[in-house]
């Protein structure tokens, strides 16, 4: 509520700044009580695939899961606070946090009841995403100007095409197929979070970008709404960091699907709200690689019987070939951190 103080527009960098730091310190703050409240809870933790990488298997086992409440909690409760609550956008990504983190939750609540792995089935999942996202892309499309619900920016050319009624089922993939590449990406301690936090700050300086009609000169559209979408985006940045201290090898609490599949979903959604849905690929470029490595495994081996990598998906690949769990993560979030900047200089080429 702190925005109702400030002006919207003068004071939208302080507020970014404040939602990131605030959402940091709730982490940093909350996060070994947290922690210790879900080892009370969940006894066993979570469990690990059998037909995952071995070494999974002793030094994973027993872990909490479920941290992505920690995440979710301090991303709202910041964007509650430094957000102008009067634009719709910010309820929209609350309300994606909220659907896909319950839907997560409910994932994950059975995973540690029932002491396995698999809870929900992939249609029920698909099913929640893709209606979930349905409304929600409804929603943003009704709110932009005329000129470009419908419309995809093409990135480094400075082009945008006008898909028509094509636009939305495209939009509904861009939410899901997000949600669950970072919930594939969610395999080793600290890679989703490091990934995600490198996400949500591109995305926060591309939405501060495209909340200006001065910026229309960088090659990226003006949508004012925006602004309070670079705050939101902060505030997951600032939540990222403070899990990772508690995630970083060896990971005392994992963010599971509660938290995973909420914040793909949600870098969705903060696509689709900035216009730069192709933008979301190059800077997410891992998370692709990740999914891409999973659908291609799982199709090359219904039709030859043989797989492509060692292990699916792909840093499960690196870990098979020998790398130690910390150098593919290290190198995973340099890669990142490289396709965050080739993204962000669209910008300016």
């Amino acid at each position: 509520m702190f925005a109702a103080i400030f002006s919207s527009e003068l004071m939208l960098l302080p507020r970014i700044l404040a939602a990131f730091l605030t959402a940091l310190a709730l982490t940093l703050a909350c996060g070994n009580k947290f922690i210790a409240f879900l080892h009370g809870c969940q006894k066993l933790g979570q469990p690990i695939r059998e037909n995952g990488p071995q070494s999974h298997l002793l030094t994973k086992k027993g872990t909490p899961t479920m941290g992505g409440i920690l995440i979710l909690a301090a991303i709202s409760v910041s964007s509650l606070l430094w957000c102008n609550l009067s634009n719709l956008f910010v309820w929209l990504c609350l309300a994606v946090v909220l659907v896909f983190g319950a839907a997560g939750f409910a994932d994950d609540y059975v995973k540690v009841k029932k002491h396995t792995p698999d809870a929900m089935t992939a249609k029920m999942k698909l099913l929640l995403q893709f209606v979930t996202a349905f409304v929600v892309v409804w929603l943003i499309t009704d709110r932009l100007p005329e000129n470009l619900r419908f419309s995809l920016a093409i990135p480094y050319i400075n082009h945008v095409f006008n898909l028509w009624w094509f636009y939305l089922p495209f939009a509904m993939i861009v939410i899901a197929g997000a949600s669950n590449a970072v919930n594939l990406s969610d395999g080793l301690d600290g890679l989703a979070g490091g990934l995600c936090l490198t996400a949500f700050g591109a995305f926060a300086c591309l939405a501060f970008v495209t909340a200006f009609p001065e910026t229309v000169n960088l090659h990226s559209l003006f949508i004012p709404e925006c602004g309070e979408v670079a705050v939101v985006c902060a505030a997951a940045a600032g939540a990222c960091l403070g899990f990772l201290w508690f995630n970083c090898a060896p990971a005392k609490v994992f963010m599971g699907d509660t938290g995973s599949l909420a914040l793909g979903a949600l870098l969705g959604t903060v696509a689709i709200m900035t216009k730069h849905e192709i933008l979301l690929a190059v800077i997410g470029f891992v998370f692709v690689i990740e999914a891409l490595s999973v659908i291609i495994q799982v199709f090359w081996y219904k039709h030859k019987q043989t797989r492509i990598f060692l292990m699916a998906p792909i840093h499960h690949h690196f870990e098979q070939l020998g790398w130690k769990e910390t150098t593919v993560v290290a190198r995973f979030h340099i890669v990142a951190v490289i396709a965050a900047v080739i993204g962000l200089a669209s910008l300016i080429f």
